[in-house]
Protein backbone atom coordinates (compact mmCIF):
# COMPACT_ATOMS: atom_id res chain seq x y z
CA UNK A 1 0.00 0.00 0.00
CA UNK A 2 1.05 3.50 -0.31
CA UNK A 3 0.46 5.84 1.93
CA UNK A 4 -0.19 9.91 1.99
CA UNK A 5 -0.18 11.63 5.19
CA UNK A 6 -0.05 14.88 7.56
CA UNK A 7 0.04 15.51 10.45
CA UNK A 8 -0.55 18.64 12.29
CA UNK A 9 -0.08 20.30 15.57
CA UNK A 10 -3.63 20.45 17.77
CA UNK A 11 -3.78 22.90 20.72
CA UNK A 12 -7.59 22.31 21.28
CA UNK A 13 -8.53 18.54 21.06
CA UNK A 14 -12.72 19.43 22.26
CA UNK A 15 -12.49 22.31 19.26
CA UNK A 16 -11.23 19.32 16.64
CA UNK A 17 -13.45 16.46 17.98
CA UNK A 18 -16.52 18.95 17.07
CA UNK A 19 -15.23 20.28 13.65
CA UNK A 20 -14.98 15.97 12.83
CA UNK A 21 -18.59 15.07 14.10
CA UNK A 22 -19.40 17.90 11.88
CA UNK A 23 -17.80 15.85 8.90
CA UNK A 24 -19.57 12.90 9.60
CA UNK A 25 -16.33 11.06 11.05
CA UNK A 26 -17.07 7.88 13.04
CA UNK A 27 -15.02 7.04 15.91
CA UNK A 28 -13.14 3.67 14.85
CA UNK A 29 -10.80 2.77 17.74
CA UNK A 30 -9.07 4.32 21.05
CA UNK A 31 -5.87 2.57 21.54
CA UNK A 32 -2.34 2.89 22.69
CA UNK A 33 0.60 2.40 20.24
CA UNK A 34 4.48 1.98 21.57
CA UNK A 35 6.77 2.56 18.61
CA UNK A 36 10.16 1.28 18.73
CA UNK A 37 12.64 2.49 15.49
CA UNK A 38 15.49 0.53 14.71
CA UNK A 39 18.27 1.62 12.43
CA UNK A 40 19.65 -0.22 9.35
CA UNK A 41 23.11 -1.44 9.63
CA UNK A 42 24.86 -0.20 6.35
CA UNK A 43 22.53 2.60 6.05
CA UNK A 44 21.19 5.20 7.94
CA UNK A 45 16.72 5.85 7.91
CA UNK A 46 17.39 9.23 9.32
CA UNK A 47 19.53 10.33 6.29
CA UNK A 48 17.29 8.17 3.87
CA UNK A 49 13.79 8.81 5.20
CA UNK A 50 12.72 5.41 5.70
CA UNK A 51 11.53 3.94 9.06
CA UNK A 52 11.86 0.48 10.11
CA UNK A 53 9.82 -0.01 14.06
CA UNK A 54 8.07 -3.14 16.41
CA UNK A 55 4.88 -1.27 16.64
CA UNK A 56 2.43 -2.83 19.77
CA UNK A 57 -1.13 -1.44 19.44
CA UNK A 58 -2.47 -2.40 22.97
CA UNK A 59 0.43 -5.09 23.29
CA UNK A 60 -0.48 -6.63 19.68
CA UNK A 61 3.15 -6.59 17.92
CA UNK A 62 3.68 -5.38 14.17
CA UNK A 63 5.95 -4.72 12.32
CA UNK A 64 6.40 -1.57 9.75
CA UNK A 65 8.52 -0.78 7.19
CA UNK A 66 8.21 2.62 5.69
CA UNK A 67 9.87 3.59 2.23
CA UNK A 68 11.51 6.94 1.20
CA UNK A 69 9.66 9.91 0.78
CA UNK A 70 8.13 11.49 -2.43
CA UNK A 71 8.60 15.21 -2.84
CA UNK A 72 6.11 17.53 -1.97
CA UNK A 73 4.39 18.82 1.37
CA UNK A 74 1.89 15.89 2.32
CA UNK A 75 4.68 13.07 3.20
CA UNK A 76 3.67 9.98 0.02
CA UNK A 77 5.44 6.61 0.02
CA UNK A 78 4.99 3.27 0.38
CA UNK A 79 4.57 1.03 3.55
CA UNK A 80 4.70 -2.64 4.41
CA UNK A 81 2.93 -3.72 7.79
CA UNK A 82 2.20 -6.86 9.31
CA UNK A 83 1.19 -8.78 12.57
CA UNK A 84 3.29 -10.62 14.22
CA UNK A 85 1.84 -12.78 16.68
CA UNK A 86 0.31 -15.66 17.17
CA UNK A 87 4.01 -16.79 16.69
CA UNK A 88 5.28 -13.67 18.42
CA UNK A 89 3.10 -13.09 20.92
CA UNK A 90 5.26 -9.98 22.21
CA UNK A 91 7.38 -8.70 19.17
CA UNK A 92 10.45 -10.02 20.88
CA UNK A 93 11.54 -12.62 18.78
CA UNK A 94 11.60 -9.45 15.86
CA UNK A 95 13.29 -7.33 17.68
CA UNK A 96 15.82 -10.09 18.95
CA UNK A 97 16.23 -10.82 14.47
CA UNK A 98 16.46 -7.30 14.32
CA UNK A 99 19.92 -7.10 16.42
CA UNK A 100 21.25 -10.47 15.26
CA UNK A 101 21.04 -8.85 11.63
CA UNK A 102 23.11 -5.41 13.16
CA UNK A 103 20.09 -3.07 13.41
CA UNK A 104 20.43 -0.83 16.05
CA UNK A 105 17.28 0.00 18.60
CA UNK A 106 16.83 3.87 18.24
CA UNK A 107 13.95 4.58 21.03
CA UNK A 108 10.33 3.84 21.82
CA UNK A 109 7.28 6.48 21.42
CA UNK A 110 4.50 5.83 22.88
CA UNK A 111 1.23 7.57 22.33
CA UNK A 112 -2.75 7.40 22.88
CA UNK A 113 -4.58 7.53 19.71
CA UNK A 114 -8.14 8.03 18.80
CA UNK A 115 -8.87 6.92 15.09
CA UNK A 116 -11.74 8.27 13.20
CA UNK A 117 -12.83 7.56 9.58
CA UNK A 118 -14.11 9.90 7.05
CA UNK A 119 -16.16 7.71 4.18
CA UNK A 120 -15.65 4.72 2.69
CA UNK A 121 -12.96 1.77 3.13
CA UNK A 122 -11.95 3.25 -1.15
CA UNK A 123 -12.66 7.07 -0.93
CA UNK A 124 -11.96 7.68 2.88
CA UNK A 125 -9.99 9.29 5.04
CA UNK A 126 -8.35 8.40 8.22
CA UNK A 127 -7.75 11.13 10.84
CA UNK A 128 -6.18 10.37 14.18
CA UNK A 129 -5.75 12.71 17.47
CA UNK A 130 -2.32 11.51 19.08
CA UNK A 131 -1.24 12.17 22.37
CA UNK A 132 2.58 12.12 22.81
CA UNK A 133 4.03 12.38 26.36
CA UNK A 134 7.19 13.01 25.21
CA UNK A 135 6.10 16.00 23.25
CA UNK A 136 4.31 17.69 25.99
CA UNK A 137 5.61 20.82 27.51
CA UNK A 138 4.31 24.16 29.32
CA UNK A 139 3.89 25.66 26.02
CA UNK A 140 2.53 22.89 23.93
CA UNK A 141 0.36 19.85 25.05
CA UNK A 142 1.69 17.02 23.00
CA UNK A 143 -1.04 16.76 20.67
CA UNK A 144 -1.28 16.18 17.29
CA UNK A 145 -3.45 15.27 14.48
CA UNK A 146 -2.72 13.13 11.34
CA UNK A 147 -4.90 13.12 8.27
CA UNK A 148 -4.02 9.85 5.96
CA UNK A 149 -5.20 8.76 2.96
CA UNK A 150 -4.16 5.52 1.37
CA UNK A 151 -3.71 4.15 -1.91
CA UNK A 152 -4.11 0.46 -2.95
CA UNK A 153 -0.93 0.48 -5.39
CA UNK A 154 2.39 0.11 -4.23
CA UNK A 155 3.56 2.38 -7.41
CA UNK A 156 0.56 5.01 -7.68
CA UNK A 157 0.86 7.66 -10.51
CA UNK A 158 1.47 10.83 -10.01
CA UNK A 159 -1.90 12.09 -10.70
CA UNK A 160 -3.06 9.76 -8.04
CA UNK A 161 -0.67 10.94 -5.51
CA UNK A 162 -1.55 14.64 -6.37
CA UNK A 163 -5.18 14.04 -6.10
CA UNK A 164 -4.93 12.41 -2.49
CA UNK A 165 -2.53 14.95 -0.96
CA UNK A 166 -5.04 17.38 -2.39
CA UNK A 167 -7.83 15.50 -0.89
CA UNK A 168 -5.40 16.01 2.45
CA UNK A 169 -5.20 19.21 2.89
CA UNK A 170 -8.74 20.04 2.09
CA UNK A 171 -9.58 18.20 4.88
CA UNK A 172 -7.14 20.08 6.97
CA UNK A 173 -8.40 23.58 5.67
CA UNK A 174 -12.23 22.03 6.93
CA UNK A 175 -10.47 20.62 10.43
CA UNK A 176 -9.15 24.29 10.81
CA UNK A 177 -5.75 22.29 10.90
CA UNK A 178 -3.18 25.10 9.72
CA UNK A 179 0.12 24.16 11.84
CA UNK A 180 1.52 21.10 10.01
CA UNK A 181 4.79 19.22 11.21
CA UNK A 182 6.87 17.21 8.56
CA UNK A 183 8.90 15.64 11.32
CA UNK A 184 7.93 12.06 12.08
CA UNK A 185 7.03 11.89 16.09
CA UNK A 186 10.50 9.53 16.37
CA UNK A 187 12.49 12.88 14.92
CA UNK A 188 10.36 15.61 17.48
CA UNK A 189 11.63 13.20 20.54
CA UNK A 190 15.28 12.98 19.65
CA UNK A 191 15.52 16.42 18.81
CA UNK A 192 13.51 17.58 22.16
Amino acid sequence: MFEIEQKYHVDDRDALTELLAAEAAVLVSKRCNDDTYYNHPSRDFAQTGEALRVRRVDGTPMVTYKGQKREGDVKARQELEWRLDPGDADGRSMEQLFQLLGFSKVATVSKQRHTYRIGDDIDGLTITIDEVPALASQEKPGLFAEIECVLPSDKPTDEEIRSARQRVTEMAEKLGLNLPESRSYLRMVLES
